[in-house]
């Protein structure tokens, strides 16, 4: 883990002010491009969805967008099981189930297809950053209305001066860095 949090420090840029004053974004972009630091998160990432003697404990991996489609997928490919995304409103072109929540800095709406996610099914939430926790805890309600059960999240970075973990109650988290 020594080489995922060193990965962290040396790869995600902080981005002041933007997407507005007074928030700094956290830029994992040269994370992404570096194939050895981008391995080795994945494969971390993708420890919340292994049991203790790891094996397999989900049957799909969840993507918010749009940081979260890029980390969720190789996590899903790494556990060999399916990759769902969870998109904005109005992306989606069959019928879904929305769930609107508050961000650090607005409001925003999630979706995914009803039939997304068989009843029953254990899913892990892949995100980037848990900051608020409003995108999670829609997430989660989100794979509970599909009738699935929330086994977990994983993100690279946990904001942990902001309400995150309070928002998403008793959902197992890993952060494998916090600011």
């Amino acid at each position: 883990m020594s080489d995922v949090t060193e990965a962290l420090s040396r790869l995600v840029r902080d981005v002041p002010d933007y997407p507005e004053p007074g928030i700094v974004y956290k830029d994992i972009t040269p994370l992404l491009a570096d194939h050895g630091a981008l391995t080795a998160v994945v494969h971390a990432l993708a420890a919340a969805g292994r049991d203790d003697d790891g094996r397999t404990a989900v049957d799909l991996v969840l993507g918010m967008e749009s940081r979260g489609f890029i980390l969720g997928a190789p996590v899903a490919l790494e556990l060999g099981v399916g990759f769902v995304p969870v998109r904005k409103e109005g992306k989606l072109p069959r019928e879904t189930h929305t769930e609107s929540y508050s961000l650090e800095y607005g409001e925003a709406t999630l979706e995914i297809h009803t039939d997304a996610i068989a009843p029953g099914s254990r899913v892990l939430l892949v995100d980037d950053v848990l900051a608020t926790g409003g995108t999670m805890a829609a997430t989660r309600r989100l794979v509970e209305s599909c009738g699935g059960v929330a086994h977990g999240a994983a993100v690279l970075l946990e904001l942990s001066f902001l309400p995150g973990r309070e928002a998403i109650g008793d959902l197992p988290l890993l952060a494998l860095g916090q600011v």
